[in-house]
This record gives C-alpha cells, sequence and structure tokens, in this order.
C-alpha cells in the first residue's frame, strides 16, 4: 500500500515547482542606480516575512597591494567587531535578541556584507548593516585577535593535504595575479599590516559607488526607499582606487609541483589558465566540463578513473571563471601507486574529448542537468539575493534567468568540440601531486 505522503511535504513539493515555473518570467528583481552612486536589486518576496540583504562591495584580495595581501580579507572580517557607537558583544547581542544574522566574509573580487531579520526588524537590521560598513572603529585588541584566528587556521592548512595542493596550484597557474595569492594572506603579510593600513584600505574602498546591495523578501520598494533614506543616502561617493595587475599566462611546457608528506593517498590536481567570466564560450564550455568532469557519475572521468578503473572515489573537474582570469582543473585522489595511471587517464579524457564529437545522449543529459537544477540556485531568499549580486557584477542582467536556459539548449556537438580544442590544454598544464613521492614513483 502507498504511503501518505505528509502536507508539509507536499507542500513544499508544490512551492518548487511553481517557483521553478515561475522564475522564468522576466527580470528577477528591479534594478536602479542611487544619486550616491550605489546600485540597488530589489525582490519583493511575500510568501514569509522575512528580509534578506547582501551588501557586495569590490574591495576584495583583487585590490589589496601583495605586500599586505590578507588585508581584504582582514577588514570585512572586523566589521562587525565594533563600531563607533557599539561594542562588538552589543552588535551580537542585538541581532541575535530578534533572531537575526549579521555577518561579513571576504573575497577575491568583492566582500560581502549579509544580513537576515524578521520584517518588524528591519529597520533596526539597517540601522546595524550601515553602521559596520561605515563607521567601524578597527581597535588594536580586536585586529590582533582576529590576526591570531587567521594564523592558526593557516598553521592547520599547512597540515590538509588538499589545500596544500589547492594552494600550490592556485600560485602556479596565476603567478603574480591576486588570484595566486590565498585570500587570508599569509602570516607574514599578516604581520605587516596595522590599524592604519586597514582603515586607509576601508576608506578607499569601502564607498557607495563602489557597493551593490541586493535586498530580497518581504519589503515593498516604498519601504526600503525610507531606510535607505534614513541610513545610505547620506553615504558620500568618492573615487575609488583604480586597480591593476598582470594577465596569468600559459606555461610553454608542462610544469609539475611535487610535495612531499607522508601519505597514504595522493592529492592531484591537474589543469592550466581557463577563461573568465565575461567570456561568450561560458555555456559552450558549461556543458563540454559536464560531460568531462563536472557531472558526478554522469561524467567521463567517473566513468573511467573510478567506475572502471577503481582508482578513485571522487574524480572532478571545474571551471572556474571569475571576473578577471579563470583556472581550469581536475582533481582525485588515489592510493600513491596509482597516481601516474590516474594522471595518464585524465590526460586521456581530455584528450579525448578534444577530438572525438561527444554523443547525443551526453549531450543531451548534460544540458537537462544543467538546465534543470538551475532552479535550485534561487529557491531561496538569500539564494536570490546572493544569486542577484553575482548577476550584477558580472555584468549578466536580470534577464539572465531566462537567457541561461536559452544559451545552454543552443550549445551544439560542434560546439563542444571546438571549445574542447580551444580551452582544454594536454601539453602544457601545472600538474599538482601532494604525496609519498617515493611509493608514487611519478612518471611526470
Amino acid at each position: 500500500m502507498m504511503k501518505k505522503i505528509p502536507a508539509i511535504i507536499l507542500l513544499l513539493l508544490c512551492s518548487i515547482i511553481l517557483f521553478s515555473a515561475s522564475s522564468y518570467a522576466g527580470p528577477i528583481a528591479d534594478r536602479e542606480v542611487l544619486a550616491n552612486g550605489m546600485t540597488l536589486l530589489h525582490s519583493e518576496k511575500t510568501g514569509l516575512p522575512i528580509v534578506t540583504v547582501v551588501v557586495a562591495i569590490k574591495a576584495g584580495s583583487v585590490a589589496e597591494p601583495v605586500e599586505k595581501s590578507g588585508i581584504a580579507n582582514l577588514t570585512a572580517d572586523l566589521l562587525n567587531e565594533g563600531t563607533k557607537t557599539r561594542s562588538s558583544k552589543e552588535i551580537s547581542d542585538a541581532i541575535e535578541f530578534v533572531g537575526g544574522s549579521l555577518g561579513s566574509a571576504g573575497g577575491a573580487d568583492y566582500i560581502t556584507v549579509t544580513l537576515s531579520v524578521l520584517k518588524r526588524d528591519i529597520g533596526m537590521g539597517f540601522d546595524l548593516l550601515s553602521d559596520i560598513i561605515r563607521n567601524p572603529v578597527f581597535s588594536d585588541a580586536e585586529i590582533q585577535r582576529r590576526k591570531t584566528s587567521i594564523k592558526n587556521s593557516i598553521l592547520q592548512q599547512k597540515e590538509e593535504p588538499d589545500i596544500i595542493a589547492s594552494k600550490a596550484f592556485a600560485e602556479a597557474v596565476f603567478g603574480k595575479h591576486p588570484y595566486g595569492r590565498p585570500v587570508e594572506g599569509t602570516e607574514e603579510t599578516l604581520d605587516r599590516i596595522t590599524r592604519e593600513d586597514i582603515a586607509e584600505f576601508h576608506q578607499g574602498y569601502y564607498l557607495p559607488n563602489n557597493t551593490i546591495m541586493t535586498v530580497v523578501g518581504d519589503i515593498s520598494k516604498t519601504e526600503l526607499r525610507s531606510l535607505l533614506d534614513g541610513y545610505f543616502m547620506n553615504w558620500q561617493r568618492r573615487d575609488s582606487k583604480e586597480i591593476s595587475f598582470p594577465v596569468p599566462a600559459f606555461e610553454d611546457r608542462p610544469k609539475v609541483i611535487r610535495i612531499q608528506k607522508n601519505l597514504t593517498q595522493a592529492n592531484i590536481i591537474l589543469g592550466h589558465v581557463g577563461i573568465k567570466r565575461d567570456n561568450p564560450d561560458y555555456y559552450a564550455v558549461s556543458v563540454m566540463n559536464y560531460i568531462l568532469g563536472g557531472g558526478g557519475f554522469a561524467s567521463r572521468l567517473m566513468d573511467n578513473i573510478r567506475d572502471n578503473k577503481g582508482l578513485a572515489y571522487d574524480v572532478h573537474s571545474y571551471f572556474s571563471a571569475n571576473k578577471y582570469a579563470g583556472s581550469f582543473q581536475t582533481g582525485l585522489q588515489t592510493k600513491n601507486e596509482s597516481a601516474s595511471i590516474a594522471i595518464a587517464e585524465v590526460l586521456k579524457e581530455m584528450e579525448r574529448i578534444e577530438k572525438e564529437p561527444v554523443s547525443d545522449k551526453e549531450l543531451s543529459d548534460a544540458k537537462a542537468y544543467l538546465t534543470g537544477s538551475f532552479p535550485l540556485r534561487i529557491d531561496s531568499n538569500r539564494k536570490i539575493a546572493g544569486f542577484l549580486t553575482a548577476v550584477e557584477y558580472y555584468g549578466l542582467g536580470l534577464d539572465y534567468v531566462d537567457n541561461y536556459r536559452k544559451f545552454i539548449e543552443a550549445v551544439t556537438k560542434d560546439d563542444i568540440l571546438r571549445v574542447a580544442k580551444k580551452y582544454l590544454h594536454t601539453g602544457n598544464y601545472v600538474l599538482v601531486v601532494v604525496a609519498d613521492l617515493e611509493k608514487a614513483a611519478l612518471k611526470y
């Protein structure tokens, strides 16, 4: 006998279906550039009495000087650790009292400050939000506390083979480009950062005309305008500092980085420079990579290396397409003794997708997954807010929700072959292996 589905599950399923069906019905938000230069995105959702705000400020690690790397992340970390009128404890007590959340996070391209509160508490939420963004004090005590915490994390990462491999890969691929440096900085660069450096960085980049604010939830345009007038419209625009950096270049031959660790499993990353997010081939590359290694159990790498040869539990590939540069990488863990075999199979699959057209089924399955899973990116207020922020930052347009499906559906087998030949490189890759090198006996 069929079990009866609980009413709450039915309600959730119906909500997802309705959301998915309606998510392709034109622009997902209203966009406006305010008088002080701040870009505002507003999406009114009245289903729940909750408002989520994401403030993205173009003050990520791409903007920091190399000798003070980590300052962007440290500045973001310190935002809610005390303002001119509130202590760190007063900030946390105020937001916790109403059951909301308020936090900040560093990043490579931009930093984010995220607020989530019930609609009835939105005034208090905006008060806190504007205060930590505009009036942080950066006390010496908090700076030292955060530095110590970050340095402890860096020390722990030195024992994590996957993180060791990822950092070595980024440095080798991106070189002197900021994407090649860890967002959190290093112990040495953190020690160079002073309170004055942090205050200067904040003053130079935390500007309304350098900011995207995304507001999603149960709030009307009139209500939002009143809050903005009260808390953000007197935030004065200024010219922000220009940022520039070198373009990552391909190696002219394979570059192999071997790192000795007493491990039973070799951690392997193989890849190279990729594409930027504004590359018109982004969608064809997405479909191609799904077939190669981005599709989990449906991918060729997984089918070959895991299912057929039993060399690894997981193997994957992806293109990280950022604002100023990008990378392609494959990753897996395997026994030290089988490292060379696994690497050879990765290169074999890269070469195969460059030379042989994919099957009709592979293409249709990839398109079905990429378009079918897309609504899951925007199935909550928090996800919508993050999605809209990225759409604005990368200049994708508010009709992107509609266009994404069209772009993916337009990809052909010839496109897959073309972009594989153009953007996969089996002759000038970067290979990082963290392993017991004696047992691995690498042939690369």
